[in-house]
């Protein structure tokens, strides 16, 4: 079945044509060409204006309609990667194969994989606004960025003096009937420690395996009370270090810096007379897992399995200072903020855990809404690692977007929504990353606001689409489009 006869019924249709279009397109990050090629291709078919610059952001304009020539230029904005994470059963390659939609309960989900509907779905919008000859408009640019997921590089690379607009659109938020006018900073610190190889010094081996967690995003669901795998897999392995004789083989945790970890799993060798010991404790700690998350992971499981013996042991060393500081490192929220209630202000993820050849990497990210804030929480995990014995080194960094609650574009979106749907919609900043900041510092005075879809479960395979707001989401963009 393709994936337009999955979406051929559902509305808005220009919409849900494109997205279906968009879904058969693979679009990792960092490998955004054959996306790229598409949109100039799509462009070039229409006779739009357009121009693509040296990482790949796509820039596609579209003249007024008739009468509406007096309108001030407006960008919609969406970005072109998606988050490629699936089920450790499903083959897929992110590569190469087109994402399989389905619908289930009013929800557009994928099968085993996430759908990219983050932000997909902001993409098909804007394509769906330019294709069309009946919407009313001004001047509009349709910017399509790439990278945004890994590090907000197609933002960051953009040009201060190719976008003609000074209102933006972006379209890449998660609960319809939310506005966004704020949102965090961030930054990536990572940590190589290393290790030397030993041989296998005791005749029995396991794996041991933390799976089932649901994930999901690093900013917007780090106060949810979910699980991270890299941290239930370390408690285990500690407690069997203190146990007994356990040396270590491998950890590979987690796999995407903006994700939570959904899974994890060890390789370790014990003494045979150490056996009921192993099973019996991880028993016992998949019993209390299930117990400290039983409202927030209700599929999490541990599995314990006999495996045959590894090449090597990392160095009695490198376990204890790995095993010590992931356990030390922090992870989840840092602080929440004093002036808006129930908003994070700060928090960090401790994302992967991937051993390499002669170290071990891991990867962690930090957010926060105060500059100070963000730089401190880095700092803090940059002092855990280097207590280890790591090397540590941080990333570029993106920053906030300090919300304008004066905004002009706010107010027509406010007044339109209330006009459309009979009811004020939620006005906030959000604790996840937007390239609003980005694009904020590179255009300044540049009036932005950021709403979508409703979306669940994004950066993991139960990423969902309700379906019923899209429309919701499509006749708002109109509105605003023609009001503004």
């Amino acid at each position: 079945m393709s994936n337009n006869s999955v979406l051929e019924n559902l509305e808005p249709k220009g919409i849900f044509r494109f997205f279906g279009e968009i879904l058969s397109i693979p679009r990792p990050s960092k490998h955004e060409g054959q996306m790229s090629d598409y949109l100039v291709k799509w462009a070039e078919e229409r006779g739009l204006e357009h121009e693509r610059d040296s990482v790949g952001n796509v820039i596609i304009r579209k003249q007024a309609t008739t009468g509406m020539e007096h309108k001030p230029w407006v960008c919609l904005q969406a970005h072109m990667d998606m988050v490629c994470e699936k089920n450790s059963d499903k083959e897929f390659d992110f590569y190469k194969d087109a994402i399989v939609p389905r619908i289930e309960d009013g929800w557009l989900k994928a099968d085993g994989t996430t759908l990219g509907a983050d932000d997909g779905i902001g993409v098909a919008a804007c394509l769906a606004v330019l294709d069309s000859k009946e919407i009313e408009h001004g001047p509009i640019e349709c910017l399509f960025t790439v990278d945004e997921e890994t590090g907000l590089t197609g933002a960051n690379a953009l040009g201060g003096d190719v976008l003609k607009s000074r209102i933006l659109l972006n379209l890449d938020s998660e609960d319809e009937g939310e506005m966004f006018i704020g949102c965090a900073g961030g930054i990536d610190t990572v940590a190589r420690l290393f290790y030397k190889k030993e041989s296998v010094p005791y005749s029995k081996a396991f794996r041991v395996t933390v799976k089932g967690l649901k994930g999901g995003h690093s900013g917007d669901d780090i106060n949810k009370g979910l699980a991270c795998a890299n941290k239930l897999l370390n408690r285990i392995l500690w407690s069997l270090d203190k146990k007994m004789n356990m040396r270590l083989s491998c950890f590979d945790g987690g796999n995407l810096r903006n994700a939570i970890a959904r899974e994890a799993f060890a390789v370790f060798v014990v003494e045979a007379d150490n056996v009921e010991t192993v099973k019996e404790t991880v028993s016992c700690f998949e019993k209390d897992f299930k117990y400290e998350f039983r409202s927030t992971e209700p599929d999490l499981s541990v599995v314990l399995q006999e495996v045959d013996k590894p090449d090597f042991v990392i160095d009695a060393k490198a376990q204890e200072n790995l095993l010590n500081v992931l356990y030390a490192c922090p992870h989840g929220v840092l602080a929440m903020s004093r002036e808006i209630p129930n908003f994070v202000e700060t928090s960090t993820n401790l994302a992967s855990v991937k051993m390499k050849e002669d170290h071990i990497f891991i990867t962690t990210s930090q957010r926060s809404s105060v500059e100070s804030a963000k730089y401190a929480a880095a700092c803090r995990v940059e002092a855990c690692f280097r207590l280890a014995g790591a090397e540590v080194e941080h990333g570029d960094g993106y920053p906030g977007w300090a919300p304008n609650t004066d905004s002009r574009v706010l107010k027509v979106a406010v007044e339109t929504y209330e006009e459309l749907f009979g009811k004020k919609p939620v006005v906030r900043a959000i604790h996840a990353g937007l390239e609003c900041g980005l694009i904020g510092e590179k255009y300044a005075g540049m009036d932005m606001i950021s709403y979508g879809p409703t979306l669940r479960g994004v950066h993991s395979p139960d990423e969902r689409l309700e379906i019923s707001t899209v429309d919701l989401f499509w006749r708002h963009t109109l509105a605003i489009l023609k009001n503004i």
